[in-house]
């Protein structure tokens, strides 16, 4: 797939609108670095992006310089240890006397440090939230892209990994043959660390893979993904290892996958978030589940493996159009063993296309 060229100019327009149309202050400083690559490109652990009506300004420290000034002629570039101390220096120098800030992105101690400063520039600080998670919620083709890019290195790497694993093999061992796998089928880096939870771990929503060795009949729940051009995607299947499921086990799976189903047909722009988390409750509650389905629905994907916007009962807003999102609903029966399937979805105007397309029917492995 050849990727789509990223419009940086016209998501800094779009910043540049912010601090006046979102929050009613002069400008906007995004300390989260994930953040601040949206509108300026630069990947690092350690940037901030400073939005005023007149420029989009990247101020990060010597070991991304470089890269920094590479980026889109538009981006202004600053080069500062301390990021945020000079992001807010340069805000007074444009004439900004309000300044919003990402409140959940700072602890005490920057907001401390981020105060003094701005007192003596005479500048006065306003926590501001989810602003530029709005524009973010939307993916444009880039982005749609590299989300594809990540969800078929996915799918690709748990086919090569299924035909490999065998009974007595660990958690831990499994884990590492899918992330090598990953990367032989083109994804960069893994999404995030690996899920892989067998027996009574799969009841446990985020086991992180052990020394346990997988048995006959054991439900096995793979939590994966990878990442392309520093976009994640996220899949979770359960199979069943050599054996048959029982009939609990039958029924438990069936009602997740209905669940799932349910959701991905109801799910569309402009769906209330916990409508829809509501749709996939509803069919695992005729099941008798209710109580076991012990978290949110899904979530947004993009540069972060969670991000804007949640899915979940009580969540508030909607799902936008073009927004990518999972649909994941799950049983969790503590002490015996859990079923998740999870897909990452397309929203459009048209309709919801699958990311992660593999098989959703219970399947035999080993």
């Amino acid at each position: 797939m050849t990727p789509g060229i990223v419009d940086r100019a016209g998501r800094a327009t779009q910043t540049r609108r912010l601090p006046a149309q979102k929050a009613q202050v002069d400008g906007l400083l995004i300390s989260d670095p994930t953040k601040a690559q949206w509108p300026t490109g630069l990947a690092s652990s350690n940037a901030a992006a400073l939005v005023t009506d007149r420029r989009v300004r990247v101020v990060t420290d010597s070991r991304y310089a470089q890269q920094a000034l590479c980026l889109d002629p538009g981006i202004d570039v600053s080069v500062d240890r301390a990021v945020l101390s000079r992001a807010i220096a340069s805000a007074a120098q444009d004439g900004a006397v309000s300044l919003g800030i990402e409140a959940e992105s700072l602890t005490v101690a920057m907001f401390a440090t981020l105060q003094a400063v701005a007192t003596a520039q005479g500048m006065q600080l306003v926590g501001v939230s989810g602003v530029i998670e709005e524009l973010r919620a939307t993916k444009d083709k880039p982005e749609v892209d590299a989300l594809t890019a990540a969800s078929e290195a996915s799918t690709a790497a748990l086919r090569a990994l299924l035909p490999t694993i065998e009974v007595g093999m660990t958690e831990i061992e499994i884990a590492r043959r899918l992330e090598l796998e990953i990367g032989r089928c083109g994804g960069e880096d893994r999404a995030f660390p690996s899920i892989v939870a067998s027996g009574p771990n799969s009841a446990i929503p985020h086991h992180m893979p052990g020394s346990r060795r997988v048995e006959a009949g054991d439900f096995l729940k793979i939590d994966f993904g990878a990442m392309c051009r520093g976009y994640h995607a996220d899949c979770t299947r359960t199979f069943i290892v050599a054996g048959t499921p029982d009939r609990r086990q039958s029924v438990v799976y069936d009602a997740v996958q209905a669940s799932a189903a349910a959701a991905r047909a109801a799910l569309r722009p402009g769906i209330e978030v916990a409508e829809l988390d509501r749709i996939a409750r509803c069919v695992l509650a005729d099941a008798g589940f209710a109580e076991l389905f012990t978290h949110g629905l899904g979530h947004g994907v993009g540069l972060q493996i969670h991000e804007s916007p949640l899915i979940a009962a009580s969540a508030a807003g909607t799902i936008p159009e073009g927004a990518v999102v999972t649909i994941e609903p799950g049983v969790y029966l503590p002490g015996e063993f859990g079923v998740r399937i999870e897909d990452t979805c397309q929203v459009t105007a048209s309709g919801v296309t699958v990311l992660t397309d593999f098989p959703r029917e219970l399947t035999r492995i080993a």
